[in-house]
């Protein structure tokens, strides 16, 4: 069987990483971006293939692309948190945040179209702040949108049996909880009692990219340990 061949963006870090090691699980090959070298431990056996590349930068996203080739699936991790009040918004970090998580996905979304396999598939990482929260104005936003891009997506590519979903995480126990850009907003324990690991989305992002999931497209799963409950 061929090897089947991942894009992971985000991939050095947090959720992205732990996508990465849940796929070579899995049997895949795995192109990670990330604006930091991968972790040596998941690259040395060949599974990974580790691209240093700010996908907030179009033409730098542009040439990672080109150099990975055709792949059978994309996930775009890659994501950022600035937080502040209405009145205190840094309009710079606003649209910093537009372009890794919407612009980049937007980018690997057309793609995809191009080059992408029947077949394949492409799971963005969104945020259960999608919905809106008191001082994440400018990040709700930029997740909420891909809820759109999603679903358009998945209706012009579902003749060809491309899937597109977008995984909602709540809190989750990533490096990202402890930025100070956030420090504005500290993390609520959901109600569960826990924060949500990495592992636990990436299982998630993995069931998605399985032939079992082929008819799941154009959907947010949130998976929040009851966050959006309360």
């Amino acid at each position: 069987m061929t090897t089947r061949r991942a894009l992971v963006t985000g991939a050095s870090s947090g959720i992205g990483a732990a996508v990465v090691g849940a796929l070579v699980k899995r049997g895949w090959h795995v192109v990670g971006l990330a604006r930091r070298d991968l972790d040596p431990s998941v690259t040395v056996d060949g599974t990974v293939t580790g691209v240093r590349c700010d996908v907030g930068d179009p033409a730098a996203l542009a040439d990672a692309l080109t150099a990975a080739g055709p792949v059978d699936a994309v996930v775009h991790a890659a994501g950022f948190q600035v937080s502040a009040p209405l009145g205190e918004l840094d309009l710079d970090a606003g649209a910093s945040m537009w372009r890794v998580h919407v612009g980049a996905a937007e980018q690997l979304l057309d793609s995809a179209a191009r080059s992408m396999p029947d077949g394949g598939r492409v799971v963005l990482i969104g945020s259960r702040t999608m919905t809106g929260a008191a001082g994440k104005a400018q990040y709700a936003a930029t997740k909420a949108a891909l809820t759109g891009l999603a679903r358009s997506a998945a209706v012009e590519l579902m003749g060809r049996r491309i899937t597109v979903n977008v995984v909602a995480p709540g809190p989750t126990a990533t490096p990202m909880l402890d930025d100070p850009a956030r420090s504005a907003t500290p993390v609520r324990v959901p109600p569960m009692g826990r924060l949500i690991e990495p592992a636990e989305i990436a299982a998630t992002v993995a069931f998605l990219l399985d032939e079992h999931a082929g008819s799941i497209t154009g959907q947010t799963l949130v998976q929040c340990a009851g966050a959006s409950l309360t």
